[in-house]
């Protein structure tokens, strides 16, 4: 820690009660008991007990989970059996604020660091980690490489590192960042820690680059199936897709999130099934925090059907029962497109993923790799306008955050955003800056006087109020920094925000409180000083290398969206590696060859085989909700499970059955 002092530097971490944060209880040695006892789950999900058994073994292990399998159970039981520190590599900044926020919530302590943070909240984080009142450490890769993080966690207690969305080391994966090449310089500061790497989608030449990268000694590699046997794949050609949509949401029932890849075609989209008399709302990474929160509440306790949404939708949502997911827009690749399709039927009662494909989706397919890949020229230009925006000499610039929106300095400049936007991206993955479009943070306050002092200060009237609401309404104020929402005070008090605000920056200045404000702003973050565009380097890994994997990723999903006389599953569980037990029986290739003939038993058991194996065992299924598996042959398919039952293959209650143990 520095010397110098801050907001939190020197605060001991007691009131004048005599309060100390409370000593962890012990510890049960049996992960499914910590399982219980923080979850309340009686079971782990496939694979996730031993990637759990594995780390704790202490080997280097590699966990494949599709979307839906639970891949943070997998680090979080451990990091609380295990005696030190669990440290999380994510480049995700709203998905490691939302699983701090969870396992806060669940009495787990944790924490998170990423750039935009300010000195006093990197301070603080680490204080916490330094005392032992941390378990898990969320941390960006850019920050948890840099030379100051590194000098700084020299000497701590790290018992596990974790390397989650770690396609993202490998230059073959689907969204390659040039931090996660210097991870490795964590296994050097702690050689003992195992390392668990954790992707929900990769190639098997993507898992073979991140062991080697990650320098993994023999790691263990745990992979559940590709196979999402409850979801029905539907490509659906049309020249009208905003009709086909309209039918699809006719035909179909219960929560459905429709993704798009424009902000406005997501607003408009809203506004259209709005007038036709769905419940829908829009979602984006433009909109206010306060108003994700409440759309993302509404559409997941039910309130609202349909969601539509852009890419920013989706990581860390945890509903069970989507029952459809459409893409109105084709995906960037496969990989993404399993992610957010895998989003419906997690409940495992079976579920629709609808493509929708127009006349001009294949030139649209084309495009996006011109405009992923702008010539080296262009994105020399960029580097100078940038730098000209923000008024940055020539070799400065090196550790400076500048508040950022390039929308502005394109309509100064005259520049095309998309092409800009690419370039952007690969400036950020050659390690010229970081730049991070949306960042949300609410308001935070932490009192640092002791309690018996608050009574010794001459508040006025409006800040007694104040300091009265807050302290009745939000606890641990005196230990750590507290989220608060100044609109909910504001109403509880009937002071004005804007006088709120103000109160809460005299007592930062007074010193009785940190007061971090609330702030959302696009900023840019410079790794190095500027240099004349014309010595910049974009290395082959950065741009050639990555334009032949776009190339190849384009071209499976063009095949996937085109190949209407392959099974739509087969094809995909080919692309990551996974040989098919044969046809999947419900896309809308299978079901166009099924209904032209009869009902097959035997691949209607492989079906189930495979359906069975991503739940529980002892779990039940209705047999009522297999009619959408087969809608023509559902009399067919009910007599064949009563012969299964008969052959002591399952179990049946009623209309439920299970899988005989």
């Amino acid at each position: 820690m520095t010397d110098e002092p801050t907001p939190y530097g020197h605060y001991d971490f007691s009131d004048s009660d005599g309060y100390v944060a409370d000593a962890p209880a012990a510890m049960p040695d049996d992960p499914c008991e910590v399982l219980r006892r923080y979850w309340g789950y009686d079971s782990f999900r496939p694979m996730q007990q031993e990637i759990v058994r594995s780390v704790l073994g202490g080997r280097d292990t590699i966990g494949l989970l599709p979307t839906g399998g639970g891949k943070s159970i997998t680090f979080q039981v451990p990091a609380l059996m295990l005696p030190g520190l669990t440290l999380v590599i994510t480049p995700l900044i709203s998905l490691m604020k939302d699983q701090v926020d969870n396992l806060r919530r669940r009495g787990i302590r944790a924490a998170c660091i990423y750039s935009g943070m300010t000195r006093a909240e990197t301070n603080y984080a680490c204080e916490c980690c330094i005392q032992g009142r941390t378990k898990l450490l969320y941390i960006a890769p850019e920050r948890a490489v840099s030379e100051n993080f590194l000098a700084r966690i020299a000497g701590w207690n790290v018992s596990l590192i974790v390397v989650d969305e770690a396609h993202c080391i490998s230059q073959w994966g689907y969204d390659f960042r040039p931090s996660y090449l210097r991870l490795p310089l964590l296994r050097e500061a702690f050689p003992e820690a195992p390392v668990l790497a954790l992707t929900a989608s990769a190639t098997p030449e993507v898992v073979d680059d991140i062991a080697q990268r990650l320098e993994m000694k023999s790691p263990a590699r745990f992979a559940l199936s590709f196979t999402r046997a409850n979801i029905s794949f539907l490509v659906r050609h049309t020249t009208d897709k905003y009709g086909k949509l309209l039918e699809v949401l006719r035909g179909t029932a219960g929560s459905t999130i429709i993704y798009t890849r424009s902000r406005k075609r997501a607003s408009d989209l809203a506004a259209l099934l709005v007038r036709e008399g769905f419940g829908a709302l829009f979602y984006h990474a433009g909109l206010e925090v306060r108003e994700k929160a409440e759309r993302q509440d509404r559409w997941q306790s039910g309130a609202t059907r349909i969601m539509v949404a852009t890419t920013a939708f989706g990581m860390g949502i945890d509903k069970a029962d989507v029952r459809v997911v459409v893409h109105y827009d084709p995906p960037t690749t496969l990989e993404e497109y399993y992610q957010e399709a895998g989003r419906a039927g997690r409940d495992g009662l079976p579920s629709l993923a609808v493509l929708l494909v127009g006349n001009r989706d294949r030139a649209t397919l084309a495009r996006r790799l011109a405009t992923a890949f702008p010539e080296k020229d262009f994105i020399r230009h960029t580097y100078d306008e940038i730098c000209r925006f923000l008024s940055l000499p020539m070799g400065e610039g090196f550790g400076a955050i500048f508040d950022f929106d390039p929308a502005v300095m394109c309509v100064r400049y005259h520049m095309p955003p998309n092409l800009v936007m690419s370039a952007i991206s690969i400036l950020h993955r050659a390690g010229y800056f970081e730049f991070t479009e949306e960042l949300d943070i609410e308001a935070q306050l932490m009192i640092t006087v002791r309690r018996h002092e608050l009574y010794e200060i001459d508040f006025s009237p409006a800040e007694e109020l104040l300091m009265d609401f807050v302290l009745r309404n939000y606890t641990g104020l005196f230990t750590d920094l507290v989220q608060i929402n100044q609109s909910h005070i504001s109403r509880g008090t009937g002071i004005a925000e804007d006088t709120i605000y103000e109160i809460l920056k005299s007592w930062r200045r007074n010193r009785i409180v940190s007061f971090i404000p609330r702030r959302r702003t696009p900023y840019i973050l410079f790794t190095a000083n500027r240099v004349p565009s014309e010595q910049l380097i974009f290395g082959r890994e950065i741009y050639e290398d990555r334009r032949a994997a776009m190339e190849r990723q384009i071209k499976a999903v063009s095949d996937f969206m085109f190949d209407d006389a392959r099974c739509r599953v087969a094809g995909m569980l080919r692309y990551f590696g996974e040989n098919a037990a044969g046809e999947c029986g419900t896309c809308d290739v299978c079901r166009g060859k099924r209904h032209s003939g009869s009902f097959d038993g035997a691949a209607f058991e492989r079906r189930l085989d495979a359906f069975f194996g991503m739940i529980a065992p002892e779990e039940w299924l209705d047999v009522r909700s297999l009619k959408a598996w087969y809608p023509r042959h559902f009399a067919e398919l009910v007599a064949h499970i009563g012969e299964m039952v008969e052959q002591g293959k399952l179990r049946a209650e009623g209309n439920l059955v299970a899988k005989v143990k």
